[in-house]
């Protein structure tokens, strides 16, 4: 009897479990591109076309390799416009009773294939390094979850910059040395660009009909669309950029969106790249002294260590961690996280760069736009689905726990140990983009001075019961109880405009 064996849009690798546990010669690949997936968010068009496009060509692959694949187009008549739709539909026209999956990356899809009234078998994901089962473990017992400890782990199992027991260079963590502001100058040109080819084209016509209207700019569009332009645009970054990533990795520039980022994190998310494979190209350039170990241990922290984290936290968590509201925030997201005008530079440059490149780099995501959300007290899940929809590397496994977590502190505390709020000082010390804005990041209080500093307090008086007794914050209060009465009260006066103005909508 022949079996369906789904493959999802960010399941685009061929040793997938589900490929692996089927015969070509039998069962049938399905594959839909389905209004349900592409619009339970207002997607950015860019990240609408790249999963698009690159399921069109690995279907191409798979037919290649001697697959019968049954793929639905968006525009085909016969589409039923969602995952368990398309399944039923091919069940029918088959006869298949049964189902094999690779495990969906999202609680949303898992129920959804959970409820079909065909049996679906459910296998692991074992593209990533660390199983659940492996996570729990790990997690069972401990009063809290860190992901350095996690990390070391890791290094441990894959063996990667490690000599013996012992990490390369005597250090586990080289993060000190990768906090440079930004240079004078960037040598790297940024990532690798693709010209759209006849596939590209066709997806992106149809983007543009039907999601068109849509937050982001679809064109120019030059992404990697199949593995091997992925793998191009890995070995350009090794090459040109990793040597000077880690140094720079925290730094924000107006006028260079890439410095020296990679920008292959779509590509590994939908599995295009393989961690361990991305991993050890970086491990091969330090060892051939094409790299320092600093930036090397940076990146394959930020895979190994975070990427695989995040996953873990997803899953063990369970489907409502993505309604998570621990500090009660209930603003609503402000306007100008959708392109409205804002006086505040480094908010606008972020939500302009991320509106044209469907991109920010992890800084501008937890301090600039993720800082101001919480700051602000914004309902976290409104941040949570701007995340999901804005960015071409945003999938809920590895997106919910870097918002609701990390970004926002909305989960109490499961990922991050203290929220990540910051004055404009941080951002003016990482980026020039306090240089050109309307704000006075000098300024503590009074006209023009930048929300960023009156929020900032007003946010840590607004939550002091919660976070006083964190060691990590008893500076913060120490500064705080310091200030004069008269100090205080303007700083408080201050933020509460500010919020003010973001309730009534006005110019902030």
């Amino acid at each position: 009897m022949v079996k369906l064996v789904l493959v999802l849009g960010d399941q685009l690798s061929t040793g997938i479990a589900a490929l692996r546990a089927t015969d070509k010669a039998r069962d049938v690949v399905v594959m839909s591109e389905v209004t349900g997936e592409a619009s339970y968010v207002p997607h950015h068009p860019k990240k609408i076309a790249f999963i698009f496009a690159a399921m069109r060509k690995f279907a191409a692959r798979l037919e290649y390799e001697g697959w019968t694949v049954a793929y639905t187009r968006l525009d085909d008549p016969e589409n039923a416009g969602s995952i368990p739709g398309e399944l039923l539909r091919r069940a029918s026209e088959l006869g298949a009773r049964e189902v094999i999956a690779t495990r969906p990356g999202e609680w949303r899809l898992i129920g959804l294939l959970d409820e079909l009234p065909i049996p679906v078998r459910q296998l692991e994901d074992e593209r990533f390094l660390c199983s659940e089962r492996e996570f729990r473990d790990w997690a069972k017992g401990r009063k809290s979850l860190r992901m350095e400890y996690f990390y070391r782990e890791m290094r441990r199992k894959t063996g990667l910059l490690m000599e013996g027991d012992e990490p390369a260079g005597g250090q586990w963590n080289y993060d000190r040395d990768n906090r440079k502001p930004p240079p004078g100058e960037i040598e790297h040109p940024g990532p690798i660009s693709f010209t759209p080819d006849e596939v590209v084209e066709e997806v992106l016509d149809l983007v543009e009909t039907r999601f068109g209207g849509n937050f982001g700019s679809l064109r120019p569009f030059t992404f990697a669309t199949d593995q091997a332009q992925a793998r191009r645009a890995l070995a350009h970054f090794i090459r040109h950029a990793l040597p000077k990533f880690g140094d720079f990795q925290d730094a924000m520039l107006n006028g260079n969106r890439f410095l020296y980022h990679a920008v292959i994190s779509p590509y590994l998310n939908v599995g295009l790249l393989d961690p361990l494979e991305v991993c050890r190209a970086a491990e091969a350039a330090w060892k051939a002294g094409e790299a320092p170990l600093n930036a090397v241990e940076g990146f394959i922290r930020q895979i190994i260590g975070w990427r695989e984290f995040v996953r873990g936290i997803y899953m063990l968590e369970g489907p409502g961690y993505a309604r998570s509201n621990a500090l009660g925030h209930e603003r609503r997201l402000p306007g100008f996280y959708w392109g409205a005008r804002t006086r505040m530079n480094c908010v606008a440059k972020v939500v302009e760069q991320t509106r044209d490149e469907a991109y920010a780099h992890h800084i501008q995501r937890l301090m600039v736009t993720g800082n101001f959300a919480l700051l602000a007290g914004i309902d976290p899940h409104e941040v949570h689905e701007w995340y999901l929809s804005v960015y071409a590397d945003a999938f809920e496994w590895v997106e919910a726990p870097n918002t609701v977590g990390m970004s926002q502190f909305a989960d109490g505390g499961i990922v991050a140990s203290k929220p990540y709020v910051a004055s404009g000082n941080y951002i003016d010390r990482m980026s020039d983009y306090c240089k050109s804005c309307d704000y006075d990041v000098r300024r503590k209080t009074g006209e023009g001075a930048c929300p960023f500093n009156l929020l900032y307090w007003d946010f840590l008086q607004r939550h002091r019961k919660r976070f006083e007794g964190n060691p990590r914050m008893a500076q913060m209060y120490r500064t705080w109880d310091r200030m004069t009465d008269d100090r205080r009260d303007d700083v408080l006066d201050g933020a509460h405009v500010i919020l003010g103005d973001l309730d009534a909508g006005r110019l902030v």
